[in-house]
């Protein structure tokens, strides 16, 4: 699939807004200095205006007003400490298209193909230099578009992310934002002094097989494994959770437990080697108290992992996986999540405890979940996209679990192995 860029601009809020400074927690500076993406499909509606340029570029303007930090820049305050410099100069929207059409891309799953809708933003000039925020449009030959939101992850989780794209949405249609952003991160400021009662074992270093199969060609030892698991199967998969165990564990923490399975099946690891199992825990939802306002904009998303012997993970029921999950998220309340903070800023150097795509490689996994993400909200005028994804998955042993458009309760996987153990871990996520 070749693409054509059209145009490339920077948009500017609508609006003169504040010119200030905004602080960053722990939670958003913990985080790396990438572009998360979300990609939206939407198929062609016949429409004279369909997802017309000028009506976007004008509703992305008028959204930067309320969401004015997202046109600001990096700078580093007195004590070098990263901050959001609030100077509207912008964000990237790029115009482009292609001559393949929409159903050329298959399962719409993250995939090299995916990947060439993404515009890379250029971060040489260094901290102060680039835009926290890129909005692409892709036209394809058969009149649908896709649609690209990529926010630098040290401001925003996927859920303040796609805050910003569903109110993108609702001005485009010529309504008010129906939640406005909370812009103060104060709240996540540690407590003074300091209380860190927990050993946040989240951020250690966890250590993966260093000799790893080279690839002749240069590129990826990986490849991404995209997989589907209707309503029927979740449904029996947790049934079958139950037997031996009194919980009633959540959709997550048993699709978890089952992913984590069979990974370590599929990879035929050593029964006496330790995994562990990265994923993430949204503070939102109750778990601070004060609970975060509505519209909260930041990182509020904390590290959790889950350790166990491969042997006991292959060998004991699912539910044995899926309640190392549930008691990890039971851990994690007001109390814990307030200790994490404390821990991370009494940290010396942030850097240091980063997640480097290499802690989810053999023997551990990493999973993501967009389940209760909004991420087939965002109707611009035109009907909702029929699908949402991630374009890509940058290392072996990341995955992600992504909901269905229909709401008809199925789940799509996508999940990043070595070749040799893509197939077994086919054959197994479909045996219950």
């Amino acid at each position: 699939m070749k693409i054509n860029v059209k145009e490339t601009t920077i948009v500017k809020p609508a609006e003169k807004t504040p010119r200030h400074t905004i602080w960053l927690s722990s939670l958003d500076l913990v985080n790396k200095n990438v572009h998360s993406t979300a990609l939206c499909f939407y198929r062609y509606n016949g429409a004279s205006n369909f997802f017309d340029t000028a009506l976007l570029k004008e509703a992305l303007s008028k959204v930067l007003v309320p969401f004015y930090p997202f046109a600001g820049r990096f700078k580093h305050d007195e004590n070098g400490r990263l901050e959001i410099n609030c100077n509207e100069e912008g964000v990237l929207f790029v115009e482009a298209e292609t001559c393949s059409n929409l159903d050329d891309l298959g399962d719409f799953m993250p995939s090299p193909a995916l990947k060439k809708l993404i515009t890379t933003v250029d971060q040489s000039g260094g901290v102060s230099s680039f835009p926290f925020m890129v909005v692409q449009l892709t036209r394809f030959k058969c009149g649908g578009v896709s649609l690209l939101v990529s926010a630098i992850h040290l401001v925003a989780d996927g859920s303040t992310a796609f805050h910003f794209m569903a109110s993108f949405a609702e001005i485009t249609r010529g309504l008010d934002i129906s939640i406005p952003p909370f812009l103060d991160r104060s709240l996540l400021r540690p407590r003074n002094p300091p209380q860190v009662m927990f050993d946040h074992i989240e951020y250690k270093n966890f250590s993966t097989i260093t000799k790893k199969p080279s690839n002749p060609n240069g590129g990826p030892n990986f490849e991404i494994l995209n997989l589907r698991m209707e309503k029927e199967q979740a449904s029996i998969l947790k049934r079958k959770a139950k037997e031996g165990s009194n919980t009633n564990y959540s959709t997550f923490e048993i699709l978890a437990g089952h992913i984590w399975k069979c990974t370590c099946k599929a990879r035929a690891q050593p029964h006496d080697e330790e995994t562990s199992l990265f994923f993430t825990v949204n503070g939102r939802f109750n778990r601070l108290k004060p609970q975060l306002p509505p519209g909260f904009s930041g990182n509020v998303n904390y590290a959790a992992v889950a350790v166990s012997l491969v042997g006991d993970i292959v060998s004991k029921p699912v539910w044995y996986a899926a309640n190392l999950v549930h008691e990890t998220l039971v851990r994690m309340d007001n109390d814990y999540l307030r200790s994490a903070i404390d821990y991370l800023e009494s940290q010396p150097d942030l850097m240091a405890i980063k997640r480097i795509n290499s802690i989810y490689e053999c023997p551990n996994l990493g999973i993501t979940s967009w389940v209760r993400l909004p991420t087939h909200e965002a109707d611009f005028g035109w009907g909702r996209p029929f699908h949402t994804t991630p374009a890509s998955i940058m290392c072996e042993g990341k995955s992600c679990v992504l909901p269905s458009a229909t709401d008809d309760g199925s789940l799509s996987l996508a999940i990043a192995l070595r070749p040799e153990h893509m197939k077994e871990f086919e054959k197994v996520f479909y045996e219950y």
